[in-house]
């Protein structure tokens, strides 16, 4: 067991690094994690179950390992916060996606497929990149569901508004369900047993390994995207990489200014900051590759599979800073303590 949270420890230490070489390799070698995407069985409202849908599961059941009935009741309290989450959420980065539109004067095809990246909800990866970084897991979880939930209102509104009169429709009960399947339901069993083991040894021991887990999950389900969408990257020519990178990166910024605007603390700050610039960008390129009114301008569906790839790997190295920053703040702590003595 003490090697198993060694190896959880050095994994949650460098998850950039971890994360970056699985995707980098996977560029090369896109087969080796093909494996990720592969289809496993479909369920009642025609969602597709992939190892990919198991592997989320997975590193939703470790977060709910570390969930306690305080977590809740602190989110019960302030329902405000989940409120500012989803606000900024679908005010943020869709005027974001569509400022930048206008001041790189993207091609038309090129602009849609940036709104409706800036439209989605938020991703569940961002539940996982606020857990390895100290972030508010249920904070994060409860914006996730709430974004979700209002998307298939806000999500076809936004873009009709922002890409004039672009039409799109979403299916709301799918997107409910696999919220359901994929976040809640491994949540709420690892919160459960944490509620009804947490006192026991064996159990806290176990809870070390867990941050290794969702590394090595998060490290499969980044290599799942770049082996599906990665030959896109490169070929997809500087604009759109810029435009990404932008919309991801003031997203950050903006979020995190949410936040501090309405006096959250640190953690939450990072929650709203992740929570924002991390779209759903998986959803967004099946909605530009299955939507009629998009196959004019497969151009969109291509800054789509960008966005959808370059938001798992900047999420990461988001996550890893913060980290880094605790890491360094509690040896400064430890050397002052140590110098007082």
């Amino acid at each position: 067991m003490k090697a198993l949270q060694k190896a959880s420890k050095f994994l949650s230490d460098y998850t950039s690094v971890v994360v970056i070489a699985i995707a980098v390799v996977t560029f090369f070698l896109p087969s080796m994690m093909g494996w990720v995407n592969l289809a496993l069985f479909t369920d009642m409202v025609a969602n597709k179950f992939t190892c990919q849908s198991i592997i989320i599961g997975i590193i939703m059941f470790s977060m709910g390992l570390t969930l306690t009935t305080e977590d809740f009741k602190i989110l019960a309290q302030r329902p405000f916060d989940i409120c500012v989450g989803a606000i900024a959420q679908y005010l943020i980065m869709p005027f974001l996606a569509f400022a930048i539109s206008k001041t790189l004067n993207l091609p038309d095809g090129i602009a849609l497929g940036l709104i409706l990246v800036g439209c989605c909800p938020g991703g569940v990866s961002s539940n996982i990149m606020s857990y390895l970084c100290g972030g508010d897991v249920a904070f994060s979880v409860g914006m996730t569901t709430v974004s979700t939930l209002l998307s298939p209102v806000m999500t076809p509104l936004m873009v009709s508004f922002l890409a004039s009169g672009t039409q799109i429709t979403i299916k709301g009960l799918p997107m409910f369900v696999s919220i359901i399947e994929t976040v809640i339901l491994p949540v709420g069993v690892g919160f459960l047993l944490n509620y009804l083991l947490g006192k026991k040894q064996t159990f806290r021991e176990l809870q070390q390994v867990m941050p290794g887990i969702a590394v090595l999950g998060l490290a499969c389900v980044v290599g799942g995207v770049v082996s599906s969408q990665g030959a896109k990257f490169f070929q997809s020519g500087v604009v759109i990489f810029v435009a990404v990178l932008l919309h991801n990166g003031f997203g950050y910024l903006l979020g995190y200014g949410a936040g501090k605007l309405v006096g959250m603390n640190t953690s939450k700050k990072r929650t709203i900051s992740i929570e924002v610039g991390m779209q759903n960008a998986g959803l967004a390129t099946n909605l530009a590759t299955t939507t009629a009114q998009f196959a004019s301008t497969p151009e969109s569906a291509i800054i789509c599979a960008v966005s959808c790839t370059w938001h798992s790997i900047s999420g990461t190295l988001l996550a890893g800073m913060f980290a880094m920053h605790d890491k360094h703040k509690e040896k400064t702590a430890e050397n002052v303590t140590a110098a007082a003595h």
